[in-house]
């Protein structure tokens, strides 16, 4: 082939990769869910098929391929989170209204013991596999509490003087945290238990949700003023952003699609294509339903849950309580599986 026909060639492959249309996403399941209380983060078991969910003083554990519920893990007061370590065959809750982590086998969801954490209300819950440290990040602390995950001993606590939302690990010996009162994130060393660096992310303000590009080296921070952004991952810089839903409390990104996804409070799932460089673009805003913020995915099927219920009015305000939220109407609680098409 001569040098032009080549040139050619090489043109129409590249056109052709960037016109590659993104997966169009829908609801493809609705599964009513027992319970009326409230709820917070979800997890998915990676390889697996459970997906556990934070609902109450319980946590659901939902298989995925039934889309039914399998079993639960009780007496976890003010649920937040779910951290699976499945090297050591144990899962991890923060039950923030208790102040302890609750500690269950991960294959029989048998509750083993419970830990009191360093600091008030653990909210985000995270193992890092590398350290084989359990780390929850205490909203009224404004600290975290460092576990060792062998032998369940408290090892630390990390200051970090803002209150912490979501983390992640990228398994070479960092951790990234939202600082949300600080609109900044920090960088924490597990294994010396201290902070490395706190950014500040420019452009977004409270966030709470993040999602880790390990192999690309890219963050993505989503914020209260409808915004995502994404970082570089080495040194903090903010490369863009693009705009999402009100009411967003979690962000996934899926390495086989290169899309980013942010679960927002207002009933939207806002899709972002995402490139090597750091660029960002709207992809797709998928209707979901009022209140579902908090989201998992499965990178294996590509497949979004998200967990919601119908609402009543408010109850009346009071100096305890000046801003109430509405009431969960009875029956109503269900996970929404959201496919690409």
């Amino acid at each position: 082939m001569s040098p032009g026909w080549l040139a050619l060639a090489g043109a129409l492959a590249l056109v052709t990769t960037h016109a590659q249309p993104s997966p169009h996403y829908r609801i493809a399941h609705e599964v009513s869910l027992p319970g009326d209380e409230g709820w917070d983060y979800l997890a998915f078991e990676a390889g697996g098929h459970r997906l556990f969910v934070s609902h109450g003083a319980r946590v659901l554990v939902v298989d995925t391929d039934k889309l039914a519920v399998a079993g639960e893990i009780t007496d976890t007061p003010g649920v937040h989170g779910i951290a699976l370590a499945p090297d050591l065959g144990r899962g991890y809750i923060s039950a923030g209204r208790a102040g302890v982590i609750v500690v269950f086998d991960l294959k029989t969801l048998a509750r083993l013991k419970q830990i009191k954490t360093t600091g008030d209300n653990p909210d985000a819950i995270l193992y890092d596999a590398a350290s084989q440290r359990v780390f929850t990040f205490n909203g009224r602390g404004r600290n975290a509490t460092a576990v060792d995950a062998r032998t369940d001993a408290v090892i630390g606590t990390i200051a970090l003087d803002a209150k912490p939302e979501f983390a992640v690990a990228d398994g070479k010996g960092r951790i990234y945290v939202n600082l949300e009162d600080k609109s900044s994130l920090a960088v924490i060393d597990p294994h010396k238990l201290s902070v490395i660096s706190v950014w500040p992310i420019s452009g977004c303000q409270e966030p709470s949700g993040l999602a880790l590009d390990a192999a690309g080296g890219h963050l993505f921070p989503v914020c209260a003023n409808k915004v995502m952004a994404v970082m570089d991952a080495a040194s903090g810089k903010v490369l863009g952003s693009a705009p999402i839903g009100g009411g967003v409390d979690a962000a996934a990104f899926d390495p086989g699609s290169r899309l980013a996804f942010a679960s927002c409070g207002e009933g939207a799932l806002t899709v972002v294509s995402t490139s090597a460089a750091g660029v960002l673009q709207v992809a797709q805003s998928v209707p979901t339903r009022r209140g579902a913020r908090t989201m998992a995915l499965d990178a294996r099927t590509h497949r979004i849950y998200v967990v919601t219920a119908d609402f009543g009015a408010a109850p009346p305000a009071t100096p305890e309580h000046p801003h109430p939220r509405p009431a969960i109407l009875p029956g109503s609680f269900r996970l929404l599986v959201l496919e690409p098409q």
